[in-house]
This record gives structure tokens, C-alpha cells and sequence, in this order.
């Protein structure tokens, strides 16, 4: 049997489309899907044993039933696709994260429902897509337009395996084209840029070009089916992935760090903050 799909949720309506992005998921690569919720305690109550009981005891009532509907939607959207359920215990964004282990990606919403637990970019969602050692897929509020289109941020090609394994994978799956966009950042100049400097920017984006051009040949082989394409632009790469994200089903960035420890960047928080679409945070590989 394949490794699980991880949904998180929280009952709020965000988190439920973020459990149907996670089913059709599962469907694509025929796997089981696993429906998470990690109720926890407000911080302030674990200070109070007597209140924070009941407290606790009525947040996981309302976990399970968020469970439960979470499972009542996707059975009606994928029903071929095997379900079950787990009500965490711990801090939400550890127990989430740790869920995470063994999956072949986790999913995760930016907006919850802010009673608990709450699913929040900046909190669990954030925590999740820096330490899990599987992707991590970021869903936004609209999820159901079709582009055909899936975009992927590659910085250094020779350090971007498994962000591009899994871009293609997921347009292969989706019968999508594949975007390759490789950013090269202008200088900074108060009165435009010296003819050196501007030289020197050209060379670096044909050199890019090229070696872009060399990794899409051994993928290209692997994923026969894929129509994939580079792409090198003369803009900040949070900025030009951000703006790609209104026509693609999915962007794919890349994170890098040692395995076990937080790797995002300024470039990644920035992609999640401003996409209007899916995201998938993907680790390094080793």
C-alpha cells in the first residue's frame, strides 16, 4: 500500500476544502487518505488543572466533530479513496507535524477556525511546511479553478531534485504542463544600471538558460508525457512565483536545510503569504 495523504483540520470551512484538495490527491496516486485534528489547550488554561479539563474535554468534542464532517465531505468526493482518522494530542503544530511522518505529503489550510487549534498561516501552517519531513502542501481559500499548469521555483538546478521530482510527478498525475522558473535578481542602482553591470546580468541569465536547459533533458526522459518548459526572469523569485500562482493548480518551492530542522526562507514565507493558489513546500533531499 502507498504512503498515506495528511490532512489537518479544524472543522472550519477552509480547512474542509483543504481536506478535498488532500482526497483528489489521494485519488491521483491511488492512496489511502489520513484525516488529522490536533484540538490542544489554549497556553493560559494549562495554568488552571480543574478548568483546563473541561476545557479540553469540550475542544476535542468539537475536533471529533470536525473530523467527522471532514470525512462526510471527501466520502462524497472520493469515495473510492480509504479513510481514516486520528485525534492528536500535544501542541497542535508538533502533533501536526509530527503526523506528517511516513506520509507522502502532508495538507494543511491558511485560515481556520481561530477557536482552536486554529490552522493559521504564521502558526501551525507555517510550522508544518519548515520542519516536516515530507512535502507539505498549502492550501489557499479558492481551490477548484483548473489551469493545466504546474509552476516550480528552482534556485541552483543542481540543488533542486526533489522540488522538481515532485513538480513533475504532480503534473504527470494532473496531465499538466510544467513551468521551470528560475529568477535572477537585478542589481540595485539609483540611475539604472553601468553597461557592466547590465552585461554582466545578461551572462548570468544565458548561463542560467543553459544549464536549465541540460537538467529539463534527464527529466524530460523520466516524464516522457510532461510538457515542461524554463523559464529565466529578471525579478525577485518570491515576487514572480507569487504572481504565477493566479494561473497554476499548484506552485512547487523547494526547501532547504538539514532534515529534522526549520529550512524556510524569506522566499518561501513570502510565496505562502502572497500565492493565490496551492502551494507545496518540498525538502531537500539528505
Amino acid at each position: 500500500m502507498r504512503r498515506p495523504v495528511v490532512v489537518a483540520v479544524d472543522g472550519s470551512e477552509a480547512s474542509l476544502r483543504a481536506a478535498e484538495w488532500a482526497a483528489c490527491e489521494a485519488q491521483r496516486r491511488k492512496a489511502p487518505l489520513r484525516i488529522v485534528a490536533a484540538p490542544g489547550l489554549p497556553p493560559r488554561m494549562r495554568a488552571h488543572e480543574t478548568s483546563s479539563v473541561t476545557v479540553a474535554n469540550a475542544l476535542r468534542g468539537l475536533a471529533a466533530r470536525g473530523l467527522a464532517a471532514a470525512v462526510e465531505r471527501v466520502s462524497e468526493l472520493a469515495p473510492a479513496v480509504m479513510v481514516d482518522t486520528d485525534l492528536l494530542d500535544g501542541p497542535p503544530a508538533l502533533a501536526v507535524t509530527a503526523s506528517a511522518s511516513g506520509a507522502e505529503l502532508i495538507v494543511v489550510g491558511t485560515r481556520g477556525s481561530g477557536g482552536f487549534a486554529a490552522l493559521v498561516l504564521g502558526s501551525v501552517s507555517r510550522h508544518v511546511a519548515s520542519y516536516a519531513t515530507c512535502p507539505t502542501v498549502v492550501v489557499r481559500e479558492e481551490t477548484a479553478a483548473v489551469h493545466r499548469e504546474i509552476v516550480v521555483g528552482v534556485r541552483d538546478p543542481d540543488d533542486s531534485l526533489a522540488a522538481l521530482d515532485f513538480a513533475f510527478e504532480a503534473a504527470a498525475l494532473r496531465r499538466a504542463r510544467l513551468l521551470v522558473v528560475h529568477a535572477v535578481a537585478l542589481p540595485i542602482a539609483a540611475n539604472g544600471l553601468p553597461p557592466a553591470a547590465t552585461s554582466a546580468v545578461i551572462e548570468v541569465a544565458a548561463e542560467s538558460e543553459r544549464r536549465l536547459g541540460e537538467m529539463l533533458e534527464h527529466w524530460r526522459e523520466k516524464y516522457p508525457d510532461v510538457e515542461a518548459r524554463a523559464d529565466v526572469v529578471r525579478c525577485h523569485p518570491a515576487h514572480v512565483l507569487a504572481s504565477l500562482s493566479a494561473r497554476a493548480d499548484l506552485v512547487v518551492v523547494g526547501r532547504h536545510g538539514t532534515p529534522g530542522r526549520p529550512g524556510g526562507s524569506s522566499i518561501q514565507h513570502a510565496v505562502l503569504g502572497h500565492a493565490d493558489g496551492p502551494v507545496a513546500i518540498v525538502p531537500s533531499v539528505g
